[in-house]
């Protein structure tokens, strides 16, 4: 028996391989750990020695997924709160500091995220142009989250008490969550975030089918083999897996993009309540995640829908070609590929905000009482295949003028997290009507800060160093 990654998996009837891969799986891949409060230390070793005692020692501060699925069962029913989450992820120069040289071969993963090859392929700015901490070459990522502050710091100093001397830690960024008046995640330009993911657990596709609008229309459930890869630097890499772990700091000039979306309400000439779909048109969904393409104005239930599809809106009359949403999840209607091949470019995400501020971001005020800096989003995806996933996405997808692919039509680049030179676009002026206005580029707000390529290996790999 082994374990079948064509499929989704039950978690709470796993037997066999299947269990054994939870039981050394790590946390927040398959399911979102809670990280609103979260610590990122990038850190470079020194030492080898020294380097694999110091990830042993921090595999005793580790849980299994199995351990936080259990955790989260214990919750539910009866509210007992969960242990911190301690993640672990390596570069490809960090497994050859080690002195591992049978580790996963992903070619990006091999490549890194600062080398040339990449940041021409993903239009990254220079790496000169980075935060300090990550000028240098990057061996190791440890995330530490949990639901407080307190118990986060707590297991976030037992962890730097491990560290030798050898090892240093080149940069830390600290994850701060955010939630809008229902409680539901958002990130810094004020819109409801993460609502749509790939699902690999059996009773999560079961909890999304029951308890929200459904998924006839939009199936999230995805294989195993989307997430996970065997970790051939394990004891038994037929149960023991890992996953390629992206990790982006993008800041977000809030300032910018609240301005871009009052300047394209202008110039649509939309008035009253109706401006908020200028900043709709931008992202796809309104900022209480009500999809632009269901319906003209926000209001929609909790939990956000995700049931949808823009089979209803080919001729893009109501949510534009070019929307973030849209261009990153186009859900069958890209143009370029059938549906199934289409699903296989989604990722993952666990991300989280960074960054304090002292307005509210959904507040009525105006773009001047914004930040311009000092806030955005650490991006943190985790793919099976990296240039099909993370590269193909943000390349492929947000970096291309033509896509999706749409006879005499260029959308442009995707206007959040698109990356090279931006030209205008087209919007309706009127919520499914067909008379249109060019609008002039939306302005780049999102400026890629720092970042890495890692694998998340099993924890029988980190406890056999």
């Amino acid at each position: 028996m082994s374990v079948d990654l064509s499929t989704t998996l039950s978690w709470t009837t796993a037997t066999g391989d299947a269990a054994a891969m939870l039981g050394e799986l790590q946390p927040n891949i398959l399911k979102a750990h809670v990280r609103d409060h979260l610590s990122a230390l990038l850190l470079t070793f020194g030492d080898a020695a020294e380097a694999r005692a110091f990830l042993v020692s921090v595999t005793g501060k580790m849980k299994s997924a199995k351990a936080h699925l259990d955790e989260v069962g214990a919750f539910k029913d009866g509210g007992a709160a969960g242990t911190p989450y301690v993640g672990v992820g390596l570069t490809a120069a960090g497994y050859h500091t080690l002195g591992v040289e049978n580790f996963p071969q992903d070619e990006a993963f091999l490549r890194g995220m600062a080398a040339p090859d990449t940041r021409r392929k993903l239009n990254d700015p220079p790496r000169s142009t980075f935060d300090p901490g990550y000028h240098g070459e990057i061996h190791a990522v440890v995330l530490v989250g949990d639901a407080t502050d307190k118990a986060m710091t707590a297991r976030r100093n037992e962890i730097l008490d491990l560290l030798p001397d050898s090892a240093a830690v080149l940069a830390e960024e600290t994850g701060l969550g955010r939630v809008n008046a229902r409680g539901e995640g958002i990130e810094h330009f004020g819109y409801v975030d993460g609502r749509s993911q790939p699902l690999f657990l059996t009773e999560d596709v079961d909890a999304e089918k029951n308890n929200t609008d459904g998924i006839n229309v939009w199936n999230p459930a995805a294989p195993l083999s989307q997430v996970l890869v065997p970790d051939t630097a394990a004891p038994d890499p037929a149960v023991h897996f890992g996953s390629y772990f992206v990790f982006r700091k993008l800041e977000q000039n809030v300032r910018r993009f609240k301005q871009a979306e009052s300047d394209l309400a202008d110039t649509l000439g939309l008035t009253g309540a109706d401006r908020e779909r200028a900043g709709a048109m931008i992202i796809g969904r309104f900022e209480d995640g009500t999809p632009l393409t269901t319906q003209r104005e926000d209001g929609a239930e909790s939990p956000v829908s995700n049931n949808f599809t823009y089979d209803s809106d080919r001729a893009a009359l109501k949510c534009p070609f070019q929307a973030h949403i849209r261009k990153t999840n186009p859900r069958g209607s890209g143009g370029a590929e059938e549906p199934p091949g289409e699903r296989l470019h989604l990722m993952a995400r666990r991300g989280v905000t960074y960054g304090e501020r002292p307005d509210d971001p959904n507040a009525d005020v105006p773009p001047a009482a914004r930040p311009s800096g000092g806030v955005g989003l650490l991006f943190m995806a985790f793919n099976s295949v990296l240039g099909n996933q993370f590269e193909f996405t943000q390349a492929v997808w947000a970096d291309n003028p033509g896509f999706p692919i749409v006879d005499g039509v260029t959308p442009g680049l995707d206007p959040v997290i698109g990356q090279g030179e931006r030209g205008t676009s087209d919007y309706t002026v009127e919520w499914g009507g067909s008379a249109q206005r060019t609008a002039g580029p939306v302005p780049q707000s999102v400026t890629l800060r720092g970042g890495e390529y890692f694998f998340m290996p099993s924890l029988a790999f980190l406890r056999t160093l």
